[in-house]
């Protein structure tokens, strides 16, 4: 059984955003296979840790990530354990990485959850140039990288030139392994919940509100895609929108009420609104990597619309059906896909969870990491 160390570098739990929940699933199922501990902050509430251990050693304030400390710590910590490898999340931490790789010798893995530069140069950050510097330093030392998308991997072979045989894939994951068998069950107990009549199409949008880039997308479905969905009166629907972070002076979205919009703010039951979904939203125009929430709805049996943008990094092939691409900016052609997909009745293809079930997706992180510490 291999022997892992992976460094958070913030809090993941309990999970918030898709970002929080794609860490804390991978550590959950990585941890059942491996001897696995991690390193994050003190603000992690360690109830909701089942298969590994947690050290929490980092600090809460944004000083944590220059904290010079950490090496004598991170240094000991490997030295002791004699971990086989390192897992960095993100490339936050290359300064320190790089520092303890050369005096332990542990193999090296940073396991990147988009390319970082291109998100924050999409969301007008000045300093992305700086930020994309810094992270091709980290690839370049990594003896391998987990990236979530193919088209992340080809980025950094292509511009980068990253040698092709330390990339790998490990994607966003779902924990179930069959199409849902309480779909219909799930839609009759949601829409009773909110008085949505039975014959009526629940559309979904969810995500942390306060992320501009789905912040941005709500404000596209609320003022561009949805007046062009009221203008056909022979489409009956709902619009619910879940998620924590309204900013306040959406004012808890009271003034699209007569709008078909439901506003349900943070649920606990998420994935019941997934099952309950005939329709999930995704018009996403910025941010980088795969959009976990989407990978999510069409496990759960919910056709996607999505945006060209919101659409990156997903593996188009083992969608059948359950995805429709629209082109970015285009609340027209949305809302046409929304209703022409309305009677779309069909299952999510069996490989499609094949594909994105977090056992098979960590059983293949667990190949690589087991061939560099062959080497």
């Amino acid at each position: 059984m291999l022997k892992l160390l992976d460094i958070v570098p913030y809090t993941y739990l309990p999970y918030f955003s898709g970002g929080q929940k794609s860490i804390a699933q991978f550590l959950e199922y990585l941890g059942r296979d491996t001897e696995l501990t991690v390193i994050s902050t003190v603000t992690n509430d360690p109830a909701h840790i089942k298969t590994y251990d947690l050290l929490p050693i980092l600090k809460k304030s944004s000083d944590r990530y220059y904290d010079l400390s950490l090496l004598k710590k991170a240094v000991s910590i490997v030295q002791k354990n004699k971990y086989d490898a390192v897992i960095w999340e993100h490339p936050y931490f290359y300064w320190l990485a790089r520092r303890v790789k050369k005096r332990t010798g542990t193999r090296t893995i940073i396991h990147t959850h988009n390319i970082e530069h291109q998100r924050f140069r999409s969301n007008g950050r000045w300093w992305w140039r700086i930020l994309a510097s810094y992270e091709k330093k980290f690839y370049q030392l990594a003896d391998i990288i987990f990236f979530i998308s193919k088209e992340d991997r080809e980025f950094a072979i292509n511009a980068w030139k990253i040698a092709p045989e330390k990339c790998f894939i490990v994607t966003f994951g779902i924990t179930i392994k069959n199409y849902p068998a309480d779909k219909g069950d799930c839609k009759k107990t949601i829409s009773a919940k909110h008085g949505i009549a039975i014959h009526e199409k629940i559309l979904l949008f969810n995500g942390l509100l306060d992320y501009k880039p789905n912040l941005d997308a709500l404000l596209f479905i609320l003022n561009e895609i949805n007046p062009v969905l009221l203008s056909d009166r022979s489409f009956r629907y709902k619009i619910i929108i879940c998620g924590k972070g309204l900013p306040g002076h959406l004012n808890e979205l009271k003034q699209y009420a007569d709008k078909n919009i439901i506003y349900a703010g943070f649920v606990d039951d998420v994935e019941m609104y997934f099952k309950a979904a005939d329709i999930f939203l995704n018009p996403v125009q910025s941010g980088g990597g795969i959009k976990t929430k989407m990978v999510e709805a069409i496990a759960y049996g919910a056709v996607v619309i999505s945006s060209e943008t919101g659409a990156a990094g997903i593996e188009r092939s083992v969608c059948g059906e359950k995805l429709n691409i629209v082109p970015d900016n285009d609340p027209i052609a949305f809302a046409d896909t929304i209703i022409k997909s309305s009677g779309i009745n069909s299952v999510t293809p069996q490989s499609y969870y094949d594909h994105y079930y977090w056992g098979s997706i960590v059983q293949k992180a667990i190949a690589a990491i087991g061939g560099l510490a062959g080497r």
